[in-house]
């Protein structure tokens, strides 16, 4: 009897540890085990993943077939050294060292405006070059050509012999406010088409540095070299603004972007669809801030407005009388905080028309009249 309890035991034993190494090594060779599929999971269905409220995968289809990869091409003349320009040198070795002319490309982004072939960018991304080619997001390509320019505001015009093209949809960028989701379409480092985030960190940004006329959207939403021209668009894929620069010690992104507020890029582009150039209003003088050092220099009690520091002779504002040490404080009777915003709103003025400018003189306040003039081209 206690030999068989014996060989139960070890039996026993043995198929247990035989079970143990199955089912840890190749579970899938046990009866009850189903065959090809060792666990269950939960999937969620197409519609569920497009419809995430954390997801901006609609926006971004809305606005990314409408922004297309700039790249240009520029010819640039080679330097030789100092020795190979020797006549005796040249005549003995021939023209082979004589200056050659080699390639240099360039490349950014831009946003189809219209479906005929209007696209919006960046002056700087086409400045100087030769050619312009655009790349659709479909895998496209062809000539551009440059239709005008704005150096004031670093934008321009191209335009592409085709017909029927996804335009984008303009959005309300005056009505943006600080915190709203944005995103940033565009070409960066010239590794394809790609979309970042972020939300509006200040507006109305002037004193940047970058152009003449300022007031940028700042954004935080990764901005970087080949975005310039690009679109920034609200969560619902709404164009509100055109990437313009980045503030950056290294090239890369370090959290602060520019773009110019689309209702601005939008004035200036149908001027130069229609002329080719940008008109603005122009009243002759140069200015600066009122500081409170200045203010109480003038023994007064705000510091807003506009101190008039140059007049030009015979310009608009001499012809109306307006003197060096006015300070001017509103135009049209809409208060002035500061240079950069009267130089905004001058040049929003029609030239010709007559506007009334309110200034103050020895503590004095007087409103004045003046013909604006025509803002003279940048060299």
């Amino acid at each position: 009897m206690y030999r068989l309890w014996l060989i139960f035991a070890q039996t026993a034993t043995i198929l247990l540890a035989i079970f143990f190494v199955v089912s840890t090594l190749r579970p899938e060779l046990l009866p009850w085990t189903p065959r090809g599929k060792l666990i269950t999971v939960k999937e969620a269905t197409p519609s569920y993943v497009e419809s995430r409220p954390d997801s901006y995968y609609e926006a971004a289809s809305r606005a990314m077939p409408s922004v297309v990869n700039i790249f240009t091409r520029q010819a640039v003349k080679e330097t030789p050294h100092p020795l190979l320009n020797d006549p005796g040198f040249q005549r003995f070795f021939g023209e082979q060292f004589e200056p050659r002319l080699r390639r240099r490309s360039n490349l950014g982004s831009g946003v189809i405006v219209s479906s005929n072939g209007y696209i919006l960018t960046n002056l700087h991304v086409i400045e100087a070059a030769d050619e312009v080619e655009v790349a659709l997001s479909d895998g496209r390509k062809i000539e551009a050509k440059v239709i005008g320019s704005d150096p004031d505001t670093d934008l321009a015009v191209l335009k592409i012999e085709l017909q029927n093209l996804p335009t984008i949809t303009f959005g309300q960028s005056v009505q943006a406010k600080v915190g709203d989701v944005v995103l940033a379409v565009g070409n960066p480092f010239g590794v394809g088409q790609s979309v970042t985030m972020g939300i509006i960190g200040a507006l109305g940004r002037t004193k940047v540095g970058i152009n003449t006329f300022e007031d940028f959207i700042q954004t935080d939403a990764a901005i970087n070299p080949g975005n310039s021209g690009g679109a920034l668009t609200d969560t619902d894929g709404n164009l509100i603004g055109i990437n313009t620069a980045i503030y950056s010690r290294s090239g890369g992104s370090l959290g602060i972007g520019f773009a110019i507020p689309i209702h601005i890029a939008k004035e200036i582009m149908e001027q130069i669809i229609q002329t080719g150039s940008v008109i603005r209003g122009w009243l002759g003088v140069s200015m600066q801030d009122m500081t409170k050092e200045l203010a109480d220099s003038f023994n007064l009690d705000n510091v807003t407005g506009a101190l008039i520091a140059s007049v030009l002779k015979d310009g608009p504002s001499d012809k109306a009388g307006i003197k060096p040490g006015d300070i001017m404080t509103a135009i049209e009777g809409e208060p002035i905080e500061n240079s950069s915003e009267l130089l905004n709103k001058v040049a929003a003025l029609s030239p010709g028309k007559t506007v009334t400018v309110t200034i103050v003189r020895n503590r004095e306040e007087k409103n004045i009249e003046i013909m604006v003039g025509v803002r003279p081209k940048q060299m």
